[in-house]
């Protein structure tokens, strides 16, 4: 049996499970997405990338403002969807989700209940975790609570960023749809699992100013994760005499040769910066006003006496 599918999403995440959706038996009837938006300094339009690959599949593309608009849930009704699958996008109402009469699911990058939240990948590597995966679930009342249909663990290697982790669990996540999708046509109702809510749970809360801050005063483990956990977005950062300083890339040593944390210097191309119970090594940078780069470059055309703290 094939399902009508309607799919809610916004990123290149979400964008890659929709071309894998559209690779398979059931079809996609439509896609809701953001609305066309101006950014940058030329105010230039900017769409989704989900509308991107919509319009390449030729997929008929709803763009509502707000998601109880008359006008939008006339419309959404009007595809007959057996189930919407909901990938990185916003909170949805009751009177979307509960449309389809085989339910609404979203794919979250984390392995439920851990993680619930909108930046899933980036804290469990700041948190030090060797391994997550993707869980697909039934959209309820709340966020991310709702009962389990599939999940998928993956490791999490040592020198993953944030980016290389997103990559990886949008193929994970792409394949576990799919099986998702298999699963709820084969069977009136699907078998389902109740989220434990008595562990003790992570959360991945939005990403902002406060919470991307280096703060030197940690073990350098820690750092390292957390610069990894941010890289290549929104990235970490610091400041080094006041200018603003993101923090691509590091690597780092454990020794009992310390220095007050945030103390910096110049050795062998990198610039070293110390923690509670180490050093980083910085690989690849930002300052203020200039591009990403290697810190061999930067230091090339930086006066080496004026690099004393990041703070």
């Amino acid at each position: 049996m094939s399902l009508r599918i309607v799919f809610f999403g916004t990123p290149e995440f979400a964008s890659y499970c929709l071309e894998q959706i559209a690779r398979s038996t059931h079809p996609v009837v439509g896609v809701v997405t953001v609305a066309d938006k101006p950014k940058g300094r030329g105010k230039k339009i900017s769409t989704s990338a989900v509308k991107q690959s919509a319009e390449k599949l030729n997929i008929p593309i709803l763009q509502p403002l707000k998601l109880k608009d008359p006008d939008f849930l006339s419309a959404l009704n009007t595809l007959k969807a057996d189930v919407f699958v909901v990938v990185a996008f916003r909170m949805l109402p009751k009177v979307v989700w509960e449309m389809p009469i085989k339910g609404t699911f979203n794919l979250h990058a984390s392995l439920l209940p851990q993680y619930r939240g909108a930046a899933p990948i980036n804290w469990a590597i700041i948190n030090g975790e060797t391994q997550t995966g993707v869980t697909t679930f039934f959209i309820d009342d709340k966020i991310d609570t709702g009962e389990i249909i599939l999940q998928q663990t993956q490791g999490i290697p040592p020198e993953y960023s944030a980016g290389d982790l997103h990559d990886r669990l949008k193929e994970t996540g792409g394949e576990l749809i799919l099986e998702t999708l298999d699963l709820i046509a084969q069977t009136s109702i699907p078998p389902t699992k109740t989220q434990n809510h008595k562990e003790e749970l992570k959360k991945a809360p939005k990403l902002n100013k406060e919470n991307t801050k280096i703060n030197f005063n940690q073990p350098a483990e820690a750092i390292h994760n957390f610069i990894r956990g941010l890289s290549p977005y929104p990235v970490a950062y610091c400041y080094l005499n006041q200018k603003k300083l993101k923090v691509y890339k590091a690597h780092y040593k454990c020794t009992s040769d310390t220095a007050q944390p945030g103390k910096c210097e110049v050795e062998n191309g990198f610039l070293k910066v110390y923690a509670t119970d180490g050093y980083l090594c910085i690989e690849e940078l930002q300052i203020e006003g200039k591009k990403r780069m290697a810190s061999a470059d930067f230091l090339r055309g930086y006066e080496h006496s004026k690099i004393t703290t990041l703070d």
